[in-house]
C-alpha cells in the first residue's frame, strides 16, 4: 500500500487529540496500519525541543528563535519518523505539522512569509501531508476548553489576539490551497466532527 500523509491542524483547544484518536480507528478498521504523532514531538529530539517550546518560563524567547527551533523540531521528526514509515505504506496521522508554523509564527507572530517557507522547505524535505484538516473553532472558545484540560503552556497564555489571529492564518491556507486543505466546523458533537473527518479521508484509501 502507498503511505498517506494527514494532519490535523486548529486553535489550542479544538479537539484534536480526540479527533485523531478516533481517525486512527477507523483507518485501523480498514486494514491500515496507522503511526500516531505530534508537532513538536514525536521523536526524542524533538521531544526535547517540544518541553523548550512549550514551558512558560521562556517567555522571553524571540518569534525568530521559536520559529527555528520549530524547524529543527520538524527535520528531526521527517527524517527519523514520518518519511520512514509512509515509505513502508503506513498512514501518519499527525496532530500539527507545517501549517501551524505558518499560522501561529506567522500570522500570529508578525514573521513574514518570506522568512518562513524557506524554513519549510528545508525542514520538510518537500514533504507535505496528502490532506490537512483544520478543525475550525473560536478561539476564545478554544481556550476555555483548553484551560480543562491542564495548566497552560507557554503559547496558550498568549493572549486572545494572538490566537484569533492564528485562526485567521489557518482559515487563510484553507482559502489559499482547498484541494489539501479542508475546514471542519469544531462546533459539532465529537461524533460528528469524526464523522466529516472519515468523509475526507475516505476517497484517500
Amino acid at each position: 500500500m502507498m503511505g498517506l500523509f494527514i494532519t490535523l491542524e486548529g486553535v489550542e483547544g479544538c479537539g484534536k487529540t480526540t479527533q485523531i484518536t478516533r481517525l486512527a480507528e477507523y483507518l485501523r478498521s480498514r486494514g491500515r496500519e496507522v503511526v500516531c504523532t505530534r508537532e513538536p514531538g514525536g521523536t526524542p529530539v524533538a521531544e526535547k525541543i517540544r518541553a523548550l517550546l512549550l514551558d512558560p518560563a521562556h517567555k522571553e524567547m524571540s518569534p525568530t528563535a521559536e520559529l527555528l527551533l520549530y524547524e529543527a523540531a520538524r527535520a528531526q521528526h521527517v527524517d527519523e519518523l514520518i518519511r520512514p514509515a509512509l515509505d513502508a505504506g503506513k498512514v501518519v496521522v499527525c496532530d500539527r505539522f507545517a501549517d501551524s508554523t505558518t499560522a501561529y509564527q506567522g500570522a500570529g507572530r508578525g514573521l513574514t512569509a518570506e522568512a518562513v517557507t524557506p524554513l519549510h522547505a528545508l525542514a520538510t524535505g518537500g514533504l507535505w501531508p496528502d490532506l490537512t484538516v483544520v478543525l475550525d473553532l473560536a478561539a476564545e472558545e478554544g481556550l476555555r476548553r483548553a484551560g480543562h484540560v491542564g495548566p497552560s503552556d507557554r503559547l496558550e497564555q498568549e493572549p486572545l489576539e494572538f490566537h484569533e489571529r492564528v485562526r485567521a492564518g489557518f482559515l487563510e491556507i484553507a482559502e489559499r490551497e482547498p484541494y489539501r486543505v479542508k475546514v471542519v466546523d469544531a462546533t459539532q458533537s465529537p461524533e460528528e466532527v469524526a464523522q466529516a473527518i472519515q468523509t475526507l479521508v475516505a476517497p484517500l484509501l
